[in-house]
């Protein structure tokens, strides 16, 4: 038997985005029912005292034998079609694998646009909405060299500098990626409803929110930490003493991310924070986007982007890629385990290596990258 993952049915996705309406719904609650029946297409359908089983509180039991009188899983999976809109939850492939990782994820994502397996390569860039000529110009200046270098930018559409992060990206020719505090169904702030589009296709606008659900003031701050968990590190290039960019940084830092901040003069109010980041969390002081390659290890992605586009993966490699983690597994396992003849396993392994997606560790023992 393979070890590739079987991809989950559309089945059991409009589960999860069904159970993603009920208000108050988040990670804890998602675990215990995926933990406690195996698939949510079962929780939908569970009387209520199996879903106290499952560990339910009594006002969840009760809010979700109310709401499935008027939630139809189909209907949601049909409007978001219609209105162009994917949606996944944790288990699906499409996941961003760096978020999946974190402790607050979000269960279901919406999504307008495409991920690539190149966004693993991401950085988010983040900072003041008071942006000055400074900080758009260092915004500008390293946002666009990163996406030159194949590094995917992230960061929140908001105005000031994430804006300046996202059109810089967009101007190189790269890839970039916006977290919305609302459903993907809109946009927030309406001025960068053109911009979003760019994004849109030429990256992906996402979203934790259904469509059609109002904006809330914590959403603002919430979408820090998916900004944070999709990256390998976050940039702040200019942020006040208050600024929602260090709830970024703090995010980055509870994950175990880098977090890099470019210096700003003492006497502006708008580089306070930056500079704290620096001074009191150990954030690493950004001159300009060798900086951040170098202490990331970020120096050869673009020769291995472009290993990987030219060598698309197959079947064989993806049943590889299965089988494979970071614990050092010898060639000859991974190939039983795959069920594939030596020659096909040594060939597309070398395959993979190429790409920077596998590494050998010695004594023919491979372990996954990325």
């Amino acid at each position: 038997m393979r070890c590739a993952t079987v991809n989950r049915s559309m089945d059991d996705t409009k589960y999860w985005v069904a159970f993603n309406r009920i208000p108050a719904f988040g990670r804890a609650r998602f675990e215990r029912l995926e933990r406690h029946f195996g698939n949510l297409e079962d929780a939908w359908v569970a009387d209520t005292s199996e879903l106290r089983a499952a560990g339910m509180e009594q006002k969840t039991v009760s809010a979700i034998a109310d709401q499935r009188s008027s939630i139809s899983p189909d209907a949601e999976m049909e409007r978001l079609q219609r209105l162009g809109i994917e949606a996944f939850g944790w288990n699906d492939p499409r996941y961003p694998a760096r978020l999946k990782q974190i402790y607050e994820r979000p269960p279901v994502l919406y999504m307008r646009g495409t991920l690539q397996e190149k966004d693993e390569w991401s950085l988010g860039v983040v900072g003041t909405r008071r942006a000055t000529t400074y900080g758009r110009q260092a915004a500008e200046t390293i946002a666009g060299d990163l996406a030159r270098q194949q590094i995917t930018i992230i960061s929140g559409l908001a105005r000031g500098i994430d804006t300046v992060a996202h059109q810089s990206a967009l101007a190189a020719g790269g890839r970039t990626i916006a977290v919305l505090p609302c459903p993907v169904d809109r946009v927030y702030p309406v001025q960068n409803l053109r911009l979003a589009q760019s994004i849109r296709e030429s990256g992906a606008l996402i979203s934790e929110y259904p469509p059609g659900m109002p904006i809330h003031r914590e959403f603002f701050f919430r979408r820090n930490r998916i900004v944070a968990g999709m990256s390998l590190g976050v940039l702040v290039v200019e942020a006040g003493e208050r600024s929602g960019a260090l709830l970024t940084a703090r995010n980055a830092l509870d994950e175990n991310r880098e977090v890099f901040a470019v210096p700003g003069s003492i006497f502006s109010p708008y580089s306070r924070g930056a500079n704290e980041l620096i001074q009191q969390s150990g954030a690493k002081l950004v001159r300009d986007a060798r900086d951040i390659l170098t202490e990331l290890n970020l120096t050869m992605v673009s020769e291995q982007v472009a290993v990987q586009q030219a060598l698309p993966a197959d079947e064989t490699e993806l049943a590889l890629l299965s089988c494979l983690s970071a614990e050092p597994a010898h060639i000859d396992e991974i190939g039983r385990q795959a069920q594939l003849a030596p020659s096909a396993v040594s060939s597309a392994l070398a395959l993979l290596e190429l790409k920077g997606l596998v590494r050998q560790v010695g004594g023919l023992n491979f372990v996954r990258l990325h």
